[in-house]
């Protein structure tokens, strides 16, 4: 990866950032070794087992018949609400090599399951006026909740790493594909979701709270940036906002509230603000102060009232606004006169630092900061 950015000239990387650690080759031979003997001790579960009984689409056009010729008794039976069931070993099999983290992955519409129940469930195959009675219609959604959900789910409480941006893309694509292509239950329930999303959360705060360290060492010890301790703590810190871009992609899939208490609350407020406020101030600061907001969804600023800003945030903007504008400022204006003060209030750092204070909807601070200095220049910013 480092080749790769280096040959594409991509300058906007710090270590630490990178989507999760290489495995060596010999790591890479032996778990390809074990999964196919795996692979290959799972092709003989069905060898003693007769065509008509593993293939699901030969099992399914077998209650089919059944379906047309004795519709009655194929009610009674309640085979709509037991072939979830029956068909989950079948699925398993066949969903063995399958990793939900991983890039390459098959979609679920593209297997031969999936094909199979959709084609059995087909509502245009049923009279408009049955259509609401064919339970039929519920076997992929139960199949989905009961058998896809719950593999999912083991992998992100045992596989799944959320400081891999990679696996973390690849596993709210698949959500996101789920959850929107795939109504799970007709009543809107779902207990499989409840569940994984659950498990999402738990593993993320786990992520937080366990794999996030930034180090505070004595300021004569990281002056010098090639030091071993400096590079440490940036190295830390920069991984600390990937996994807060992380967490922010799951925004939508899960309750903003929690993906909030997880990225501002605990992650920004706790780890990363800390190391920002220790960062001598310059360019350097208001780098790392993007990055953040970078991570930050424009939405969550789209419906706040009276120019204030998310209640997570205000921390952050203090810091922007009163650590590093107001004491620069008073700094400049006692070692320099009133025109290089003037100056530096016009300059593209403090242009920046109030932009970024605009585009998380702290509009009031900026109001009155621009009217403190006399900025009417700037009101141009805030749309005014």
């Amino acid at each position: 990866r480092r080749q790769a950015r280096e040959q594409s000239g991509e300058a906007d990387h710090h270590e630490g950032m990178s989507s999760d650690d290489e495995l060596t080759p010999t790591e890479v031979g032996e778990f390809q070794r074990s999964k196919d003997n795996v692979l290959e001790d799972s092709r003989k579960v069905f060898e003693d087992v007769h065509a008509d009984f593993c293939d699901i689409r030969k099992i399914l056009l077998k209650f089919q018949e059944w379906k047309e010729k004795f519709p009655d008794s194929y009610c009674d039976a309640y085979i709509s609400f037991c072939l979830p069931k029956l068909l989950n070993p079948l699925i398993r099999v066949q969903l063995i090599s399958w990793n939900p983290l991983e890039q390459n992955l098959t979609e679920l519409e593209e297997m031969p399951w999936f094909r199979a129940i959709e084609e059995f469930s087909d509502a245009e195959n049923i009279p408009e006026s049955k259509r609401d009675d064919d339970h039929d219609q519920e076997v992929l959604p139960k199949v989905i909740e009961k058998t896809i959900l719950p593999k999912i789910t083991a992998f992100v409480k045992s596989v799944w790493d959320p400081l891999s941006t990679s696996q973390t893309k690849n596993l709210v694509q698949l959500c996101n594909n789920i959850f929107g292509k795939q109504v799970l239950s007709k009543n809107g329930s779902s207990r499989g979701r409840e569940d994984l999303m659950n498990t999402v959360v738990l593993r993320m705060k786990k992520s937080v709270e366990e794999d996030v360290f930034i180090p505070l060492y004595p300021k004569s010890t990281v002056e010098d940036k090639s030091s071993p301790c400096s590079k440490f703590q940036e190295r830390r810190f920069w991984s600390a906002v990937k996994l807060l871009s992380n967490v922010v992609l799951w925004d939508g899939i899960v309750q903003e509230d929690k993906v909030r208490d997880l990225g501002l609350s605990k992650l920004l407020n706790r780890y990363l603000l800390l190391n920002i406020i220790n960062t001598p101030l310059g360019p350097e600061n208001i780098e790392k102060c993007k990055k953040v907001v970078a991570c930050l969804l424009g939405r969550w600023f789209q419906d706040l009232k009276s120019g204030s800003t998310l209640p997570e945030l205000v921390n952050f903007c203090q810091h922007l606004l009163q650590w590093y504008l107001r004491q620069v400022h008073k700094s400049v204006a006692i070692i320099f006169s009133f025109f290089f003060f003037f100056l530096f209030l016009n300059s593209d750092e403090t242009k920046e630092v109030l932009l970024l204070l605009v585009k998380v909807g702290a509009l009031h601070i900026v109001e009155d900061f621009i009217e403190e200095h006399k900025l009417e220049h700037l009101k141009s910013m805030i749309g005014k």
